[in-house]
């Protein structure tokens, strides 16, 4: 087979998201420290991120090297669940920031231990069973006409997936409102018991803003194109298409450990100790708080 650009630019795109969040995945699990709920989150969003870079070259592998329709299946199978459980796990760690902040008084008991278990469990087992799909017979190989922008998958089937990212995009969005409202009315209570200017005010609600705009922007201009053109296309449209709106996609996984990882202050402490070489997975931890909205 020649080889398509696209799909080499897809492989180093994997490989790029497998090693970034590789790191993520050693920092958390292999460190006691980072046992509270938001670090799971931020853990199970980078252990689907990396599935999914091992994923996209995985399908390089078996469509060049090792051709075959059980090797299709496994792959799409691999990455319609390492995408879905991506995508929720934000939707997780959106509603544990939420929660935090409604709850603040009772965020930090036991059964904010076990809503966290819950979500990951739900987040996980809808993820394969999506994923299981393809694999258990709900795939277009034995009628072509039925195939959608993405083969194995159908297009029932790739509707399914894109109705249920817009239901998650529009849970995030509501969720990131409300959280907004709560921290301009903290950062103004604030303003007023400690008699700061309104500059101060007006400072600290910009950023909080900002940030929200951010996380929001980055996942959206994601997403989004791929989700509109899975449900807008069909097999007929130049594959072409296909990986304009797919490749933005995988950039999501790229930038995910950006925002919810290397930001945190303390997987930044663990990352600059393993770099000067004096790694020590009991070091002391002080923060059990959601990151930075």
């Amino acid at each position: 087979l020649i080889l398509n650009p696209w799909d080499i630019v897809l492989c180093i795109s994997g490989t790029v998201i497998s090693c970034e969040n590789a790191i993520v995945v050693v920092v958390i699990f292999y460190s006691p420290a980072f046992r509270a709920p938001m670090f799971l989150l931020i853990g199970s969003l980078a252990t689907a991120d990396l599935l999914a870079g091992l994923g996209l070259m995985l399908h390089f592998a078996f469509v060049y090297f090792i051709p075959s329709e059980a090797g299709s299946l496994l792959t799409v199978g691999l990455l319609v669940t390492s995408f879905t459980a991506s995508v929720s796990s934000l939707l997780t760690i959106t509603i544990d920031r939420y929660l935090s902040l409604y709850n603040a008084l009772t965020y930090y008991s036991e059964r904010t231990v076990t809503r966290t278990y819950i979500m990951l469990i739900l987040t996980w087992g809808a993820s394969i069973c999506y994923g299981l799909l393809p694999i258990m017979g709900w795939n277009c190989l034995k009628e072509p006409s039925t195939c959608s922008i993405v083969r194995p998958l159908t297009k029932n089937h790739l509707i399914v997936l894109s109705v249920s990212f817009f239901m998650i995009f529009a849970v995030m969005f509501q969720l990131y409102v409300q959280i907004c409202k709560i921290v301009c009315h903290h950062a103004q209570q604030i303003a007023v018991q400690r008699h700061f200017l309104a500059t101060s005010h007006y400072v600290t609600t910009q950023k909080g803003m900002a940030t929200l705009a951010i996380i929001l922007g980055t996942f959206a201009s994601c997403w989004l194109p791929f989700a509109v053109y899975c449900l807008l296309g069909d097999d007929t449209y130049p594959v072409l298409y296909t990986y304009v709106t797919l490749l933005p996609a995988t950039y999501n996984s790229m930038i995910n450990p950006v925002i919810y990882a290397f930001r945190n202050q303390e997987i930044q402490k663990v990352l600059w100790t393993v770099c000067c070489g004096c790694f020590s997975c009991t070091m002391p931890f002080r923060s059990s708080s959601p990151s930075d909205v």
